[in-house]
């Protein structure tokens, strides 16, 4: 394997670049299935728990599988793991559009899909905390944006082109762009040399690792922040635009665009000035990080009922834009303060545990909204997802208080 070259001083910006291109394609592949969602039922004829439980099915299947991602990435070549992974999502995403049966929805867009999905985000994390050191959570929020950016495309444009040409074409579009980009990807996209205290220490084995992490009741506490978090976003992808075309009448393409564009503008914002404030405030305050993480949760908690309860669409959209932003706040911290509490040699490990636990209880979520919407109703469903952001905001504010300051690491073992 050949080592590292040695990489200009703003590589590490053309790096960022990249990685969003790749992650805004990985969030937009994810949604297409949301916002196409009922031409699907109406064409396969298939019932909203079988179309809650496909959304399910990829958030466990990228549970199962991003430990094993994250222990491989902290082992060989980031960039390549990064490639590799671009390209099989992808093609599974062009594929998913042959589907026909619920078992293959099952194997092609949930197995193939989240399994391809699972390898990119410890990897690229992790080398995004390799390029960017003082500027660490300035970058990651700047990577987050592609995120919320991905999901309003495909909001837009996959319900536009299945509004136009069916639902199908919607996959081959997004998964023949991820496969372009994995080209390039395999041109340009390289990986730093590893500081020297890196060098001597290699990673554990997977129990060690696990031991490690458990061992860190900050890292544990935000895991339980990110799982509520998810749970909350995932759901919310799912079944919003199926809320906004059943109970206001707007078009497949309108409420696709309408109930991506304002939660995940809004977000945008909140990721970026998340990301500014945190680099500067803990400066001064370590715990700053998470002291934003609590506020942006616990505030975003009264826009989530304020979603689901609206009367108009002004109103369910306006508490989902307030959600959104506060959602940014969040996340634009979440790996920054993972990175604080561990070691450079196991952040991709960490990251793959961490998204693990999150993902295999988050990802209940559609299926659960699913099997409630014919009783409960998808209004009470969403409204009711903002008791779970305040249960992520407590996991966050017992971290500040009481762990974080015996869990973070050294500021020479922050690399």
């Amino acid at each position: 394997m050949n080592p590292p070259r040695p990489l200009s001083p703003n590589y590490k910006w053309e790096a960022l670049a990249l990685l969003w291109f790749a992650f805004f394609f990985n969030q937009a592949d994810r949604q297409i299935f949301g916002v196409v969602l009922p031409l699907i039922r109406a064409d396969l004829h298939l019932t909203d728990a079988e179309l809650g439980f496909i959304a399910s099915a990829l958030g466990w299947t990228l549970a199962i599988t991003v430990p094993l991602a994250g222990w491989v990435s902290d082992r060989y070549p980031k960039n390549w793991i990064i490639t590799a992974s671009l390209c099989f999502w992808s093609a599974a995403t062009l594929f998913t559009g042959v589907s026909s049966t619920l078992v293959q929805f099952i194997l092609l867009r949930s197995v193939a899909t989240g399994g391809g999905e699972a390898f990119y985000a410890p990897a690229a994390n992790a080398l995004i905390s390799d390029l960017h050191r003082e500027t660490r959570a300035r970058a990651m929020a700047i990577h987050q944006t592609a995120l919320y950016v991905g999901v309003v495309a495909s909001g837009g444009v996959a319900g536009w082109i299945g509004q136009q040409w069916g639902w199908r074409p919607a996959f081959y579009v997004f998964g023949a762009g991820g496969i372009v980009l994995a080209v390039v990807f395999a041109w340009r996209l390289r990986r730093p040399e590893a500081p020297s205290a890196a060098k001597e220490e290699a990673p554990g084995a997977p129990r060690s690792i696990v031991r490690v992490f458990l061992g860190k009741p900050t890292a544990v506490l935000l895991t339980i922040a990110f799982t509520a978090v998810v749970f909350v976003n995932v759901g919310y992808l799912a079944w919003m635009p199926t809320f906004l075309h059943e109970r206001f009448g707007l078009s497949l393409a309108a409420a696709g665009f309408s109930s991506m564009f304002y939660h995940h503008a809004s977000a945008l914002a909140g990721v970026l000035l998340g990301g500014w404030l945190s680099d500067r405030a803990v400066q001064s305050d370590p715990n700053a990080r998470l002291k934003l993480q609590c506020l942006g949760l616990a505030l975003g908690a009264p826009f989530l009922l304020f979603m689901g309860t609206g009367s108009t669409p002004f109103a369910v959209l306006g508490g989902s834009a307030g959600f959104g932003f506060f959602r940014g706040i969040f996340e634009a911290n979440l790996y920054a303060v993972l990175f604080d509490v561990i070691a450079p040699t196991l952040r991709a490990s960490a990251s793959g545990f961490m998204i693990m636990f999150a993902f295999l209880t988050g990802a209940c979520s559609p299926y659960l909204l699913g099997v409630l919407k014919p009783t409960l109703g998808l209004a009470h469903g969403l409204a009711s997802l903002g008791v779970v952001y305040l249960l992520g905001a407590l996991a966050i504010a017992l971290a500040w208080r009481v762990f974080a300051a015996r869990d973070r690491l050294s500021s020479s073992s922050i690399v």
